[in-house]
């Protein structure tokens, strides 16, 4: 069973404190062993101080040692939690890509209704150059690794030997339960894996059968979950609820459920127009409606009535032009398919090339040029419409678009304004810089 214990208030505000200590302590011994430059440790640090100002909202968790401060970065203290601070530190090029999501496999029992890899059609990838292609991205700085399928628990083989490959990096793996043993989760546990994510979009066992396509999903998942808390494992849920879920008491019921059920982390998901819901016409949520979700999230996250309730990671908080905006596209993390292809994001379906045709290096530079000043705009809504046109007049059934089609996209769009944080660090490399200079 893994305990967990939630951090609101003056106990995070202290969390914080020590944390900046431990970090400050870490990084000066990099100094001084020769590993840092000692010209760029001021900028480093003011970088690093102001995206410790973001989590402010957020509920801190500690489980098995460690304390998740964000979904997506690396439990402190653990080498995973130091290599991630270690992007701020990069000063004149772009700052490196701590967050990856990696599908396996595209073997899956299930049928949900909005399963962004619904059309995605191709053989996986050959586990040799899988495997290669995670070592890769542990040596050029990933430090957060989500596997998904697909199940991976489906191809174990698979997802093992990935799991293997990583050197440092938390590890987390989306599921729906399916194929999960208490016996391959021991083992996973010794690779690095720290977490479980499920797939659970409402409170109701007979609506999440109805949405995964399967009658027996809602049990699936349970048994999934019981076998996280007999291993030690942490369990999270990827929620992707539709606007009157937020008004009809369907969230609340969520969070006491997931409460009960030893969920740590809730990552809330805002519907896409992507993958099987690509071209149909979701409700919109208007900025009245994304500001009450997020008075729920403050809510839940920092009302002390609410504190042992999970941690929501909210996608729309995250992604808000003052603070981290669009990550795509390796600012922050991008996503790699069953088959290959290497996507800005599982969100926006459009590819940079196939790594079973082309070395992923190439792939990557091209798309971080693309990619080269982070934006605002949420660019899996935005360009919805014309990758929907472009792949209902090219005739084909395949998602993402192939390169060709997929660049008729990005030559195309706009991506807004420099996102609160990325604009800050750029002024402290430059003030770092100055400094140096002096």
């Amino acid at each position: 069973m893994n305990t967990a214990t939630f951090h609101i208030g003056i106990r995070r505000s202290l969390l914080n404190q020590y944390i900046k200590l431990r970090v400050f302590a870490h990084f000066l011994g990099e100094v001084i062993a020769g590993r840092m430059p000692a010209r760029v440790f001021p900028g480093f640090l003011e970088r690093l101080l102001y995206f410790l100002s973001k989590m402010c909202d957020n509920k801190y968790v500690t489980t098995s040692g460690t304390t998740k401060i964000n979904l997506y970065v690396p439990g402190f203290p653990s080498k995973a939690f130091y290599k991630a601070c270690s992007k701020v530190a990069t000063v004149g090029r772009k700052q490196p890509c701590i967050s990856v999501l990696l599908s396996v496999t595209k073997a899956c029992r299930f049928r949900c209704e909005h399963c962004y890899q619904k059309h995605d059609r191709g053989t996986d990838l050959p586990i040799d150059l899988l495997v290669d292609v995670v070592r890769r991205l542990d040596a050029m700085g990933v430090a957060f690794f989500n596997i998904e399928g697909g199940d991976p628990f489906l191809a174990y083989d698979r997802l093992e030997a990935v799991c293997a490959a990583v050197g440092t990096g938390e590890i987390w793996v989306n599921s729906t339960g399916d194929g999960i043993t208490a016996e391959r989760l021991r083992t996973l546990r010794a690779l690095g894996m720290k977490g479980v994510m499920f797939s659970l979009h409402s409170p109701d066992p007979e609506t999440v059968n109805r949405f995964m396509g399967r009658p027996h999903a809602w049990d699936t998942m349970i048994e999934g979950m019981r076998h996280c808390r007999e291993a030690g494992i942490d369990i999270a849920v990827n929620s992707c609820l539709l606007r009157p879920a937020f008004y009809d008491g369907t969230f609340e019921r969520l969070l006491e459920l997931t409460r009960s059920l030893g969920v740590t982390i809730i990552q809330l998901i805002k519907p896409k127009p992507s993958g099987a819901w690509l071209g149909s016409d979701l409700e919109r949520f208007s900025d009245a409606d994304l500001a009450h979700v997020e008075g729920l999230v403050r809510r839940y996250n920092n009302e002390r009535r609410y504190r042992n309730y999970p941690f929501i990671a909210a996608q729309i908080h995250d992604e808000r032009a003052d603070q981290f905006g669009c990550t795509a596209g390796g600012t922050d993390r991008f996503y790699i398919n069953a088959k290959g292809d290497v996507q800005p994001c599982e969100f926006l379906n459009i590819s940079f090339g196939n790594v079973q045709r082309e070395d992923f290096d190439d792939i990557y530079r091209r798309m971080r040029e693309v990619f080269d000043i982070p934006g605002d705009r949420w660019l899996c809504e935005t360009c919805a419409r014309d990758i929907h046109a472009l792949r209902v007049a090219s005739g084909s059934e395949v998602l993402p678009l192939d390169e060709d089609l997929s660049r008729r996209v990005y030559t195309q769009w706009r991506r807004g304004d420099c996102p609160d944080f990325y604009a800050h660090a750029d002024v402290a490399h430059r003030n770092s810089s100055d400094r140096a200079r002096e």
